[in-house]
């Protein structure tokens, strides 16, 4: 099948159209998949406001509940729990206010804190408009100096080492990658999560670790964690830690799995260059011919590259 003839305009729609098939599908499910359980819910809770103002009609009329529950869920969206059996843990304590600047900068922004205070907001909008530039630049830097540690140099050496070809040995680099980042990012957390926070199970642990590390930050699972002060503090600094070396392992996973020579052949084919189709930027260049899969940066490259392999 000639694909290389298909007009750039054309793999643009058909990009496009992909992409908004795609969208219509995940509404469709997500529907399928939400709609009976939101209806229950909604039914539960007017059941049960229903059963509320029956048992104590001579002193609670509709109206007074209703503002209750109002202020409690206006409380609510700011990070205010208005149940009386929950910690009076503060939001803006040092630990809590570190985890939220982490939480901004790296635009995971879980939404279960929000400044009150009009200066609060102000500061919030200013910070991040200079620090997720900065965030952004230090994470560019770390890919920049860690990729040569984390893909280039293994591939390579069991290339040299054992002869192996190279595509074969950057997919299955690429794949080990993946697994390990897997491992120790998501699933690992998920069963320390599991185990401490009393009302997770480990999917929804597991749904948290994803969720953050993507930088999506729904905000509907978010840890508390112990109510001890040296407990809570630890475990808000450990989580804060946790966000930021995890972002920077998925960024270097996904790096490493973009830098394989059939996934930069697939965009390529949506997006081809302009003048050159065989040369992607002026400091990066690719690495053999049939059986080259990875593709390596030349300024970090070291004086022995490896030689490129003919046909046997």
């Amino acid at each position: 099948m000639e694909l290389a003839g298909v007009p750039r305009p054309w793999r643009y729609g058909l990009l496009l159209g992909a992409y908004v098939l795609f969208l219509l599908l995940g509404a469709g499910v997500l529907v399928a998949l939400e709609g009976a359980p939101e209806e229950a819910l909604r039914r539960e809770l007017r059941a049960a406001r229903a059963r509320l103002l029956q048992e104590h009609r001579a002193c609670l009329s509709a109206p007074q509940l209703e503002h209750l529950l109002e202020r409690v869920v206006a409380a609510g969206s700011y990070g205010v729990s208005g149940l009386g059996n929950v910690s009076g843990d503060e939001n803006w304590e040092f630990t809590s206010a570190l985890f939220f600047t982490a939480s901004v900068l790296t635009t995971t922004g879980y939404g279960h804190t929000v400044p009150l205070s009009d200066g609060g907001k102000i500061f919030c909008v200013l910070y991040s408009l200079l620090g997720i530039p900065m965030t952004l630049l230090l994470l560019g830097c770390l890919l920049q100096h860690l990729l040569p540690f984390v893909s280039y140099q293994p591939v390579r050496y069991i290339h040299r080492r054992w002869g192996f070809p190279l595509v074969r040995v950057a997919l299955a680099h690429a794949a080990g990658l993946g697994l390990a980042t897997l491992g120790l990012f998501i699933l690992i957390p998920a069963v320390c999560f599991w185990a401490l926070e009393s009302n997770w199970n480990f999917l929804e642990s597991v749904y948290f670790c994803f969720i953050s590390l993507s930088t999506i930050g729904l905000g509907d699972y978010v840890p508390k964690g112990s109510s001890q002060p040296p407990l809570h503090e630890l475990y808000e600094l450990s989580i804060t830690c946790y966000l930021l070396v995890g972002l920077l392992a998925m960024l270097l996973t996904l790096e490493t799995a973009y830098r394989l020579q059939e996934v930069r052949a697939f965009i390529h084919f949506f997006a081809p260059a302009r003048n050159s189709p065989r040369k992607d930027d002026d400091h990066v260049e690719i690495l053999a011919r049939d059986q080259l899969a990875l593709a390596t940066v030349s300024t970090i490259s070291s004086p022995d590259k490896p030689t490129e392999r003919g046909p046997t």
